[in-house]
């Protein structure tokens, strides 16, 4: 079967005139063109879930909010990646989040390293606008060089995509459901246990948060060397 070229087109995105290949995302051509939309599941060179709902853009003419990670572009589109109603939307998503798990930041790893941080500073969050739920998890930190707290995971998947889609060892994955949910290795194993795990560290380093992070750090030491994925996805691409 060939595969068709892709075609170029043409639309807008914030009343600006915009081409690209008919089989980029909205968020693909935005970063291109210099344009802003908040992630935190993305990661570049991993497929797109859209599971966080940070991207979500208007498209006029539709009342629906899309993702900006996984919806192509089409011609004639008109997109708008800044609004108040998209503003509304962001703080509550955020708030959501931090609801959900234990995200004290000044006792975290990662703080002032942290995406869900930066978020929350941009879009100007100072407090939650649901109740806190904080449903406690136990830390894994039976691996020898790291620690994964459930507490402080917002179920991105980026650690279980780069472990399948970049590592090939697929070692973790979701259990659970709701609130309840939270990354296991193979069968629920503790991390040392696990015989699929690799011990390569970039589920730690893709990790948005202070989720996962390495041992023998202190709070606000933990600094996410995300290039190291990157340039691997782009060394394989480039071959």
């Amino acid at each position: 079967m060939i595969k068709e070229k892709a075609r170029v087109k043409t639309f807008k995105i914030n009343d600006t005139d915009v081409t690209a290949k008919s089989d980029s995302s909205i968020l693909e051509v935005a970063n291109e063109h210099g344009i802003k939309i908040p992630t935190l599941c993305y990661f570049e060179g991993l497929s797109e879930v859209g599971s966080c709902r940070m991207c979500l853009v208007e498209v006029k003419g539709s009342d629906k909010l899309i993702p900006a990670c996984t919806s192509k572009i089409k011609e004639g589109m008109e997109v708008i990646t800044n609004s108040p109603k998209l503003e509304s939307h962001r703080k509550m998503v955020l708030s959501m989040i931090f609801a959900e798990r234990t995200h004290t930041c000044s006792v975290c790893v990662s703080n002032g390293n942290c995406e869900l941080q930066d978020q929350a500073i941009e879009l100007g969050l100072e407090h939650s606008h649901v109740p806190y739920i904080h449903k406690h998890f136990e830390l894994d930190a039976s691996h020898k060089d790291y620690v994964y707290d459930p507490n402080r995971c917002i179920l991105c998947t980026r650690c279980v995509r780069v472990c399948d889609e970049v590592e090939g060892a697929h070692a973790l994955d979701i259990f659970g459901r709701g609130i309840d949910a939270k990354i296991i290795h193979d069968m629920d194993e503790p991390w040392a246990n696990s015989e699929s795990c690799t011990s390569c560290g970039k589920c730690v380093q893709v990790c948005p948060t202070g989720s996962l992070f390495e041992k023998g750090v202190s709070s606000a030491e933990m600094v996410k060397k995300k290039n190291i994925v990157t340039n691997l996805i782009q060394m394989r691409k480039d071959r």
